[in-house]
């Protein structure tokens, strides 16, 4: 079993030198692709700059696992073995700050980018929508306006008619007074519907620009272009939310409904008796505690409107790819995985080693010296044996100075005695052999 398991290492040893340059080679590609996204400059300085990093980072990965693919499944000493495994790991680590998150900028950058973008415009819809909420929020004051304005208004041509409320027709202090809190409803209900065209207009172009912002996200042309006119876009949209905040005509309506009240003056009573002088004076008191309570009805509703949470427009940041794919990481989880496998992936051929060499160990037992002994060392060693036996037994071969003398040596017989072994030396090998 472990000749076989030899030989399959053997056999893969080209493969696996292969596998771990094609894997520095294509980490090396995706993160100079990556670190060209952050680098700004020149564009020549640029290339050269991304070329030696990558360059840099390529060699690096393809010499750190091959001197551990050369040396790990070796170690067997259980403390050094650990300390390999920790310096796998730091330099694991390393490999993945230097290179692993480029990649993923690289593989998932553009998609991160849009992520971004796609984020951003959520968010300024919400503050459009609430700009918009809260300025049409002041139009729901418009009938409450427009009630109490027609209200004083009919009083006041009763008035005129019929003296309903001082019992004396004509236009005396009470019409006036009445007329007058009619007029400054109305003024005020006109500020409101005419707030209603511009709050549309508004809205109609922040929804289109909104659209806009959309198509840049979900666009084809480059995605540094698509980021630069998103980032101008959003500049305009940020202006329409802020004059939507400021249409609201609620603080208008708060300061006319304080006016009413706090600015209120009782006209004198302008009658031609004493009598009616006296039921004009009550009419005016009925009319001011009036004008009071639609001034507290108008500010409290006001006041409702006012303490809505302002819309306030976000500050588009535009990232980087490598930026964009940190930020975004969860998202993204299958390109963070697939870049630190790209890195990382000579780590299970680590292993693989190790666990063979480990089972080649336990089929050949104890580690000898002799294991390692080729077919060539074994016959020049048996040639020194045969050579120096021949020497022992023939004194004359070792005085020999010439070929020509130790040829003539070696033919001459050898006498044989009780400490010379007879035959060929080669025959009886004390020192060198297979002990399998």
């Amino acid at each position: 079993m472990s000749q076989v398991l030899r030989g399959g290492v053997a056999r893969l040893e080209v493969m696996t030198k292969f596998t771990l340059a094609t894997l520095a080679l294509a980490s090396g590609i995706y993160t100079y692709i990556g670190v060209r996204s952050l680098l700004e400059g020149p564009p020549i300085e640029v290339l050269l700059a991304a070329i030696v990093y990558s360059a840099a980072v390529s060699v690096a990965i393809f010499a750190f696992w091959t001197y551990l693919m050369r040396f790990l499944p070796h170690v067997r000493q259980a403390s050094s073995r650990r300390l390999m495994y920790i310096a796998m790991f730091i330099g694991s680590v390393m490999i993945v700050a230097m290179s692993a998150w480029l990649n993923a900028a690289a593989l998932a950058g553009s998609a991160a980018l849009e992520q971004h973008m796609a984020s951003a415009t959520d968010q300024y819809q919400q503050s459009l929508d609430m700009a918009h909420g809260n300025a049409l929020a002041a139009q729901g004051l418009l009938p409450d306006v427009q009630i109490a304005a027609k209200r004083f208004l009919i009083l006041s041509g009763q008035e005129r008619q019929s003296g309903a409320l001082t019992g004396t027709s004509g236009s005396g202090t009470v019409v006036q007074l009445t007329a007058q809190m009619s007029t400054q409803l109305d003024a005020l209900a006109s500020e409101i519907e005419a707030s209603r065209d511009r709050i549309k207009t508004l809205f109609e172009s922040g929804s289109s620009t909104l659209e806009k912002m959309r198509q840049l996200t979900s666009g084809t042309a480059p995605i540094e272009d698509r980021t630069n006119d998103f980032a101008a876009e959003t500049v305009t949209l940020t202006g329409i939310i802020a004059d939507l905040q400021r249409t609201s005509i609620a603080p208008a309506v708060k300061r006319t409904a304080d006016a009413l009240s706090k600015s209120f003056i009782a006209p004198a009573a302008g009658g031609r008796t004493a009598s009616l002088v006296d039921r004009q004076n009550q009419v005016v008191g009925k009319v001011e505690q009036s004008i009071k309570a639609q001034s507290q009805a108008l500010s409290a509703a006001a006041d409702e409107i006012l303490s809505r949470p302002e819309a306030k427009p976000i500050r588009f940041v535009p990232l980087s790819r490598a930026e964009a794919v940190i930020q975004y990481g969860t998202d993204f989880l299958p390109s963070w995985a697939g870049a630190i496998s790209l890195d990382l992936m000579p780590a299970v051929l680590i292993f693989i080693h190790s666990i063979v060499f480990e089972a080649i160990r336990r089929d050949e037992g104890g580690a000898r010296e002799e294991d390692g002994v080729t077919a060539g060392e074994i016959m020049r060693a048996l040639k020194i044996y045969n050579n120096l036996h021949a020497m022992e037994t023939r004194p004359e071969m070792a005085m020999a100075t010439s070929p020509d003398e130790r040829a003539a040596a070696a033919e001459m017989p050898v006498a044989s005695g009780p400490d010379r072994p007879p035959g060929n030396v080669s025959s009886i090998n004390p020192v060198i052999g297979f002990t399998r």
